[in-house]
């Protein structure tokens, strides 16, 4: 470790290196040129999708025949490089390897990941999760959207927002209710152009990427669909730690391009007479910056080197989204500062950084409810946050 260097890797084996080595070339040839051209269009980065899947980091996680065979902290580090060099890319690759596209893989039939699979690993169709409704956000089991079985199909009604990517989409997994309980709850792979099944009204995060509302009234889908109808929340919230992962692996990559400007920027601004660097005040905002991202890094690589062999710690997982979340948001903040004028200029990345950073606090479950389930995890017993029963 030095004081202008790489961070330390905790027993990240040369074979891992390499990978992040190799994406990181392939994201500064590839991608630095238009990095930030995306920051308010709300266009997905499709050329960024092919570019991915013929270097084989799309579908890394996916079991052989269809993908990769990898495992997700080889798809982290794969992030992490591009994330850097590309925010928007990075985004692909969350996609590609570590959100939806894991619930088919894990819970998917033959057939399912034979239909399915190929496509997104080739960087040829986009997958979206829609588990988020006008009336479940962080209560998620009181999604209303229904699936009921009508011979060979099934008819899904009900709202969606908030759906990662949802304008460009073409593939959904749908979290859906095929009865009244918990349990009931369920998943369903939706195409864009099946009949019932609608987009609205295009509109635009803060980060600038594109959403819109997800509209089904009676949308027919074949029963072969179903991923799965029945003990949804049960299997589909352990493979949803995947996604958590790929969420806190951006805020730890975006956070580290913000350190390595702010490095950059103290070391050459002069104010005074002399380097920003040499001011007390500076030194101490960028020796906290950097232990925070150390600190993150190894809460991440922990989790995901756990789960090498199989999906992550609950704990680890949650433990890691929840400071990579927060620590993000803080070293970004004081990138901005630092920079004074410049950082706050929509000429400069580092407000879009920001922009991004922001959203993955509340994305993939809050730092509040992140807080609550910890609090469920370490005391063994769950703690429900409704009204208590008159």
């Amino acid at each position: 470790m030095n004081g202008k260097g790489d961070f330390v890797d905790f027993q990240l084996e040369e074979s891992d290196r390499l990978l992040r080595q190799t994406a990181r070339e392939l994201a500064l040839r590839e991608f630095a040129g238009d990095a930030f051209s995306y920051a308010r269009t709300g266009e997905y980065p499709r050329r960024s999708m092919k570019v991915l899947a013929d270097h084989g980091m799309m579908g890394m996680t996916v079991a052989e025949p269809h993908g990769g065979g990898q495992s997700i902290f080889e798809a982290c580090l794969v992030m992490e490089a591009v994330s850097q060099v590309c925010p928007h890319s990075g985004d692909v690759v969350q996609m590609g390897n570590m959100g939806p596209i894991r619930v088919i893989d894990e819970l998917g039939s033959a057939e399912q990941k034979e239909r399915f699979l190929p496509p997104i690993c080739r960087g040829e169709k986009i997958v979206s999760i829609s588990m988020t409704e006008p009336d479940a956000g962080s209560a998620a089991t009181d999604l209303q959207t229904t699936a009921e079985y009508d011979g060979e199909s099934v008819l899904v009604n009900g709202q969606k927002c908030f759906s990662s990517n949802a304008p460009h989409a073409d593939l959904f997994v749908v979290y859906v209710r095929f009865g009244p309980r918990t349990r009931d709850c369920g998943a369903v792979v939706v195409e864009t152009g099946t009949p019932g099944f609608t987009k609205g009204k295009t509109e635009h995060y803060m980060s600038g990427e594109a959403h819109c509302a997800l509209h089904f009234e009676n949308a027919r889908i074949p029963r072969e669909n179903v991923l799965v109808d029945e003990e949804g929340f049960r299997v589909l919230m352990p493979v949803f730690n995947v996604e958590r992962l790929g969420n806190a692996t951006r805020c730890l990559a975006l956070a580290q391009a913000a350190y390595d400007m702010t490095v950059a920027h103290t070391s050459e601004r002069r104010q005074f007479g002399r380097p920003l660097c040499e001011f007390q005040g500076v030194q101490w905002m960028v020796a906290d910056m950097r232990v925070k991202l150390e600190a993150a890094r190894l809460l991440l690589y922990r989790a995901l080197s756990n789960a090498r062999a199989g999906l992550p710690s609950a704990v680890e997982t949650t433990s890691a989204k929840l400071y990579c979340n927060e620590m993000a948001r803080q070293v970004a903040d004081d990138a901005i500062q630092l920079h004074g004028g410049y950082g706050f200029s929509t000429e400069m990345p580092l407000e879009f950084l920001y922009r991004k950073i922001r959203g993955w606090s509340i994305a993939g479950g809050s730092t509040e409810m992140l807080r609550n389930r910890l609090a469920s995890l370490i005391y063994e017993r769950p703690f429900s946050q409704r009204p208590p029963k008159a």
